[in-house]
């Protein structure tokens, strides 16, 4: 039996969160007992406890722009010191072979490597190019010795930070994301319904375009309503629904998409739902899923969510999306950061139901094939042996 400490950046539900909630869940605990180290408390801690999942709670050294002033060189040391002395306890008690860090986002865990020379993957899911700093930092963190194993979340992302550095090459590979589609709850016709007259507030006859995801600045929630501005005019039936909530402390991010929507007097048809935890009736409840990224998507969780459930995608034509969605087959890729291209898509789909059909039909089809959760464990369980050894 092999003790792996897991370090994750975030104990909400979204994108990569979800990852890592599935993948922990099934990996084989006959051969791994997982131990998680979160930040703070949320819904994912408690979704890893309802699963038999020990998680404990410290600092995990979050890099944040706001940490280059005093106060914040001051709280980084304060949790240096409180998040590894923490790690240091647990090590004792169960003496880790391996330290699995998710996300750039987190530097414990190749701290407390590093000192104890234990085994450490990183499981990066980020393309950073700027600030520069960070960009750079990164790099060089990832290519030291003290990390032994690199997995991206997709060749996109791979391909960003390894490109042109044989040493970052040399121990990197990627990994799909995947779906546990065997736990994925079939939703009543009744909810669907309930979802629609009672929170989307739309009829049977009216299509309903939906982006899921955190509400922050490169999600692309402004984009897509200016996209949907552009066809509402000649297609009254459409509906527009988003579904998440901003960061902590980047409230203004959701209070401007709402200031947004008020200006362009589409209130009436435009939906800003709060994240939710229960996400697949809403799923099923929309008509076209858009993931709108202004920046590269490393890989596209909500892609493959819409996709499982047979809805076509338009997605922006850069960084994992494009391994994900396949252009007129399973959706659209549109020119990222043009509303008017995007806008063409969309119109494309609302005029064709029998292409939204098909498409979501070949959509289920390639997830089933090769988005699926037992091979992404399967990947990642072949390379812990490995490293094991």
């Amino acid at each position: 039996m092999k003790n792996i400490l897991f370090i994750h950046q975030s104990a909400e539900l979204y994108g990569s969160d979800k990852t890592i909630l599935m993948f922990i869940s099934n990996l084989d605990r006959a051969k791994y007992t997982a131990t998680v180290l979160l930040p703070s408390d949320g819904p994912l801690k408690r979704e890893f406890e309802k699963n038999g999942i020990e998680v404990i709670i410290a600092p995990i050294l979050k890099l944040y722009r706001k940490m280059f002033s005093v106060s914040g060189v001051v709280k980084f040391f304060r949790e240096y010191k409180e998040g590894l002395q923490k790690i240091e306890a647990l090590h004792r008690e169960k003496n880790f072979d391996l330290v699995y860090s998710h996300t750039l986002a987190s530097l414990i865990g190749i701290v407390f490597a590093r000192k104890y020379k234990i085994q450490h993957l990183w499981h990066v899911q980020e393309i950073i190019a700027k600030p520069v700093i960070f960009n750079k930092g990164f790099k060089a963190l990832l290519g030291i010795k003290s990390n032994h194993k690199i997995v991206y979340d997709s060749k996109a992302t791979m391909d960003f930070w390894v490109k042109g550095n044989s040493v970052l090459m040399a121990k990197s590979n990627f990994i799909w994301n995947g779906l546990d589609l065997e736990a994925k709850p079939e939703i009543p016709p009744a909810v669907v319904n309930d979802v629609k007259k009672q929170i989307f507030k739309v009829s049977d006859d009216e299509i309903v375009i939906g982006l899921f995801g955190r509400i922050n600045g490169w999600k692309g929630q402004l984009l897509l309503l200016e996209a949907f501005k552009q066809i509402y005019p000649r297609h009254k039936q459409c509906r527009l629904v988003y579904i998440g909530s901003a960061p902590p402390n980047q409230e203004w991010f959701e209070e401007r998409l709402k200031a947004r929507v008020l200006e362009y007097q589409l209130a009436n048809v435009v939906r800003v739902i709060p994240f939710q935890e229960e996400i697949w009736k809403f799923w099923q409840s929309i008509d076209i899923a858009v993931v709108p990224s202004t920046e590269p998507e490393p890989f596209g969780m909500v892609a493959i969510e819409a996709m499982s459930c047979g809805k076509p995608v338009v997605a922006a034509n850069h960084g994992g999306l494009t391994e994900i969605v396949l252009h007129n087959e399973t959706g659209y890729l549109f020119r990222p950061n043009d509303a008017a291209d995007l806008a063409g898509y969309l119109e494309k789909l609302v005029t064709d139901a029998g292409k939204r059909k098909s498409f979501g039909e070949i959509g289920i089809k390639r997830v089933q094939q090769l988005f699926s959760l037992k091979s992404h464990v399967k990947q990642f369980e072949d390379i812990f042996s490995k490293m094991l050894q």
